[in-house]
């Protein structure tokens, strides 16, 4: 493994700061850089399971632009970094938990399971944090 770990904290809803924060994971991972995403809440929504994309999905020109041209989906972009690199995700615990969801209410197989704020923080200590 190169470079420090990149830490991708992800609060937004938004389909296009999705789509960005699942572009710069994926390609940093498959870059030989190790990731964590951390999903917490209006993003955990996008992560539910069993929706379709233009439910799945809210946002602007861009959410509508990727959509229309069919641009790779936002979770298969963290899918592929998944499989071609090191890349992991988890859910933010408080966010589940004011839910009243588990990692089973999340899309199947693409979560490392849940975490707490504190130590998603503690452990970006040792690498870069970028926020969406």
């Amino acid at each position: 493994m190169s470079g420090k770990p990149l830490f991708v904290l992800v609060s937004s809803g938004e389909h296009e700061k999705l789509h960005i924060a699942a572009m710069l994971a994926s390609v940093a991972a498959v870059s030989d850089r190790p990731v964590e995403v951390f999903v917490s809440m209006n993003a955990i929504f996008a992560f539910a399971k069993d929706i379709e994309p233009r439910q799945r999905y809210k946002g602007g020109a861009f959410s509508k632009l990727l959509l229309e041209r069919r641009a790779p989906d936002t979770l298969q972009l963290l899918q592929q970094g998944r499989e071609l690199g090191q890349l992991k995700i988890h859910a933010c615990s408080m966010a589940l938990d004011l839910l009243g969801w588990t990692v089973d209410n999340l899309v199947t197989d693409l979560f490392d399971g849940d975490l707490g704020l504190t130590r998603f923080l503690s452990d970006a200590e040792a690498g870069d944090l970028v926020t969406f």
